[in-house]
């Protein structure tokens, strides 16, 4: 009976939770943390905790296309995973592989034209993996629908790194000159791919740090972040409804933010020829509360003193 109550009370709460989600984030991403805890709390070992995580990845991908997301990270194998036993990383290994292959040809994938790419030091990774690799992206390769990112062999760090390694090689070798780096060239250098700004990083598991995840992608557009205690093989509906949520919540200040730095750059110059800070008070204009969008007409009419009520500043009476 409590089992059952447990149940209906989940349910009435995702669906309250779906009522509540007007918008959905472009990119989402998700570190899977807790699948080895989870094995140890149920008496399983780490291949069979990973092996849960998986069932909860497929199930996470469908409720991001349900809501509109469309590109999904999932950071499957960090570099420092590398240290783990071998006899646990060689069966994640195993699991990947099946994994990859097995979506790749699932018919929801080929029907929702998801595409799936691999980001990471993937020459660092068995052969095997490799090559599921590559058949996974081979047979998706013309998906634009939805995009589903495996970070494999995955440090956020080392590809900052590397890109401007890559960066300085190029201008060294006379192929870049300096001021034509800008935030494109980096982005190049990062992935074979363009990647997305991250909107909102989902971290299960308890732990409450992103762990060098996508740093330019996310810190550089300020993402979201939603940490949770569930497990990932735990991880609900509700729970990334909640994450989902929280990017809605921290969208809404962020644009009340902005429009009141404009309101008070236009406040404190006083100059109507602020073309980008009026440009950005209008854009988030419905983000302020109804008595800031009082204060910001009072505002706009002291910007134009030659206006009285009735009578525009040519002269003209209004329609």
């Amino acid at each position: 009976m409590k089992r059952w109550f447990r149940r209906r009370v989940d349910a009435v709460y995702e669906d309250v939770l779906s009522r509540e989600v007007s918008g959905a984030p472009t990119h989402v991403a998700v570190i899977q943390d807790g699948n080895r805890r989870y094995a140890r709390r149920t008496g399983g070992n780490a291949p069979d905790g990973h092996r849960a995580g998986a069932e909860t990845t497929e199930r996470v991908l469908e409720w991001c296309q349900e809501i509109g997301v469309e590109e999904l990270t999932l950071y499957a194998f960090s570099t420092e995973n590398f240290d783990r036993p071998d006899e646990e990383n060689e069966a994640l290994f195993d699991l990947l592989c099946e994994k990859l292959r097995e979506f790749a040809d699932a018919d929801r994938v080929q029907e929702n034209g998801v595409g799936i790419r691999a980001i990471g030091e993937i020459e660092r990774l068995p052969d095997r993996v490799q090559e599921a690799v590559s058949y996974a992206e081979a047979r998706t390769r013309d998906h634009e629908q939805f995009v589903l990112n495996i970070a494999l062999a995955y440090g956020g760090r080392s590809r900052l790194l590397e890109a401007a390694r890559d960066v300085t090689a190029a201008v060294e070798d006379g192929d870049l000159e300096v001021e034509e780096i800008d935030v494109k060239t980096i982005e190049r250098q990062l992935y074979d791919q363009p990647v997305r700004d991250v909107d909102l990083i989902i971290r299960t598991g308890g732990d409450e740090r992103t762990s060098n995840f996508l740093p330019w992608h996310a810190n550089g557009n300020e993402a979201a972040v939603f940490f949770c205690t569930p497990y990932w093989p735990e991880f609900s509906k509700a729970d990334f409804l909640r994450g989902i949520r929280t990017y809605e919540h921290r969208e809404e200040s962020w644009r009340r933010t902005r429009a009141r730095r404009a309101m008070a750059l236009l406040g404190a110059l006083g100059d109507a020829d602020l073309p980008e800070a009026r440009s950005v008070v209008d854009r988030f204009r419905d983000s302020l509360p109804t008595g800031e969008r009082s204060a910001l007409d009072d505002l706009e009419k002291r910007e134009r003193p030659g206006d009285t009520d009735g009578v525009d500043a040519g002269g003209q009476a209004a329609d």
